[in-house]
C-alpha cells in the first residue's frame, strides 16, 4: 500500500521515506497541510503519516478537515509535544495513533503495518488464500511453503487483491496503488503486470485465482468461493412447447438443457 508522508522538515523527512522504503513501504511526502489534503482527496492511500507542523494548516487542523470530508484514511499522528493533553486531542480529531516526533523507526514500521491490517480487516501479518500465504510484514510469498518469487510491482498487485478480495479493482485503482499518481505509465501496464503474476502462479500450481472483470479490471478470490453460475435460458411458457412440432427426426429439447 502507498502511504502519505506530511512534513516539511527536510532531514526528518529523508530519515523516515528512507527507512519506509527499506521495509517495502512506498511513500509519498507531502510538505505543506493542503498539498496533503490535495492528494488525499484524490488518491488512496492506505495510510497517512502526519507531523503537527508543517506549514499552513498545522497536523490537527488536516486531520480535523480529513474527517469532516469523510476520509477515512488511517493516521498517524507525530508530534515533538508529548503530553496526555495532545495525545487526547489527536484521538479526538480521528487520528488512529500517536508518536512522539521523531519516532523510533523500528516502531514506527510495526506500528503502520499493524494499522494497515486491521483497517483491511487482518488481525494477522499472514493472509492464506487457499495454499497462498501473503506475509504483509515481510512482503514475501509463499505456495505450500514454497517462495514464489515476485518483483516489488507484482506483490503490490498481488497485495491490493488479496487485500480487497472479492472486489473487483479497476486499473485506475491499481495504477494508484503503484504508482500515486506520479508518472503514470500507460494503463495497459496493469495487464502485464498480472499476466505475468499469474504465469507465476501457474507455476506454482495455483490457477484461475484471478479473474478478469471485463471492462472494469481484476478480482481474487477464495478458491471455495469461486462459482461458475451458468445462466438459465429464457423460459418458454407450457403451452408453446406443447404446440411446438419438431421436425422429423429431431426430439424436443427441454429448456434448460
Amino acid at each position: 500500500m502507498r502511504i502519505l508522508f506530511v512534513e516539511d522538515h527536510f532531514a526528518s523527512s529523508c530519515t523516515i521515506l528512507s527507512t519506509l522504503k527499506k521495509v517495502g513501504l512506498t511513500c509519498d511526502l507531502a510538505r505543506s497541510g493542503q498539498n496533503a489534503l490535495e492528494l488525499l482527496r484524490n488518491y488512496d492511500y492506505g495510510l497517512a503519516i502526519i507531523s503537527q507542523r508543517p506549514p499552513g494548516l498545522d497536523g490537527f487542523a488536516i486531520l480535523s478537515t480529513l474527517r469532516s470530508l469523510k476520509i477515512t484514511t488511517p493516521v498517524i499522528m507525530l508530534s515533538c509535544i508529548d503530553t496526555a493533553e495532545t495525545k487526547l486531542r489527536a484521538f479526538a480529531l480521528g487520528a488512529d495513533d500517536f508518536m512522539r516526533h521523531p519516532p523510533d523507526m523500528a516502531e514506527l514500521a510495526a506500528r503502520i503495518q499493524a494499522i494497515m491490517r486491521r483497517s483491511n480487516g487482518f488481525a494477522h501479518p499472514v493472509i492464506q488464500v487457499g495454499d497462498l500465504s501473503l506475509d504483509l510484514n515481510s512482503q514475501s510469498v509463499t505456495v505450500r511453503d514454497q517462495n514464489l518469487h515476485l518483483t516489488g510491482k507484482e506483490f503490490a498487485v498481488l497485495e491490493l487483491l488479496v487485500l480487497r478480495k472479492g472486489i473487483a479493482q479497476t486499473k485506475e485503482t491499481f495504477l494508484n496503488h503503484l504508482y500515486g499518481g506520479r508518472d503514470e505509465p500507460d494503463i495497459k501496464i496493469i495487464d502485464v503486470f498480472v499476466c505475468k503474476l499469474r504465469k507465476k502462479l501457474e507455476r506454482m500450481g495455483i490457477r484461475n485465482l484471478i479473474s478478469t472483470v471485463w471492462g472494469k479490471g481484476y478480482v481474487l478470490y477464495e478458491p471455495q468461493e469461486r462459482s461458475v453460475a451458468t445462466p438459465m435460458r429464457a423460459l418458454v411458457p407450457l403451452s408453446t412447447i406443447a404446440h411446438t412440432q419438431p421436425h422429423a427426426g429431431q426430439a424436443l429439447r427441454m429448456v434448460g438443457e
